[in-house]
């Protein structure tokens, strides 16, 4: 029996093997090697870096050197940062928003009409994200059918500056990431019993009542699980802030790219990499408690509603 067990174990161990190497190989590695490069020096010439380790790069995130060669604080890196955090939450606020009362609905239709919802739901992920992002600079265009619309209409004189705006990456984020939002509510959702909802109402609870009291709690291991899948990458959002915020709504990812390219500054590129791993896993560690008191409530997890 111990030999068996033996056995199976090393077969468990080689079938696990090629997964393994390519978790190593090109998930573990490239980050020890940005890990690496945040502490090491420019090159004089501005390609790689110099092998001379330095904290120089952790440094200029918070500080900046003036022309007389003293240093100040610098908040800009900051401010970038921050801008991140808001557009994310954003993101994830206005996503939950929309996303909640299609969740509901879609699992309150019958079994046979759910299976043709999500397929309408998951259609955009057939088409490249990037056509998908240029499709929305024709939209949101000072000659796009938006204000070519309202202008029809009546309703404006001359068209309404959307394009290369805040608002135009808040809208590309949302649009980009409200799936990831409406299938694990939904997930969650096509588990409730709605039989309580009716028995709520029959007792004389109100619509919002309901929602709040018996329906929220249902589908919460959902919405904790969305606005992970939302939060996090948009955090990390490129195409959106680049392409329809203009290079006006910088985020931190539009940062990292300049200094790996443009500005040739690898170990700032990779300190602000670093960085932005560090705010991902605090992210996931406070998930990780909310899907934990979460799970105390509804009886599972967070990852079990996604199942």
């Amino acid at each position: 029996m111990g030999r068996a067990r033996a056995r199976a174990g090393q077969g468990s161990a080689w079938a696990a093997a090629p997964g393994l190497l390519y978790l190593i190989g090109l998930v573990l590695a490239p980050l020890v090697i940005i890990v690496v490069y945040s502490f090491l020096s420019r090159a004089k010439l501005g390609v790689g870096v110099k092998w001379e380790f330095s904290a120089q790069a952790y440094a200029d995130l918070l500080f900046s050197e003036s022309l007389a060669g003293g240093r100040s604080f610098d908040p800009t890196y900051l401010q970038i940062i921050f801008n991140s955090f808001l557009f994310a939450l954003i993101t994830s606020a206005v996503t939950l928003a929309l996303a909640l009362p299609i969740a509901v609905w879609i699992a309150t239709r019958p079994p046979k009409d759910r299976t043709g919802l999500i397929f309408l739901v998951t259609i955009p992920f057939w088409t490249s994200l990037l056509i998908r992002t240029y499709a929305f600079i024709i939209i949101l265009n000072d000659n796009g059918p938006i204000n070519a619309f309202l202008g029809a209409l009546g309703l404006v004189e001359s068209p309404i500056p959307m394009l290369y705006t805040p608002f135009a990456t808040v809208v590309g984020l949302v649009y980009t990431f409200l799936p990831f939002m409406i299938l694990p509510i939904y997930a969650s959702a096509e588990r409730f019993d709605f039989r309580l909802a009716e028995a709520a109402y029959d007792l004389g609870g109100g619509k919002w009542t309901v929602l709040r009291r018996i329906v929220l709690p249902s589908v919460r291991p959902g919405v904790i699980a969305g606005m992970l899948l939302v939060f996090i990458p948009a955090l990390g959002s490129y195409l959106a802030p680049e392409l329809l915020g203009g290079g006006k709504t910088s985020m931190i990812a539009n940062v990292i790219a300049a200094q790996f390219g443009a500005s040739r500054n690898w170990p700032f590129g990779a300190a602000l990499s670093v960085l932005l791993l560090i705010i991902t896993l605090l992210v996931l560690v406070a998930f990780a408690v909310l899907s934990k008191r979460s799970a105390r409530v509804t009886g599972r997890s967070s990852w079990e509603s996604m199942l």
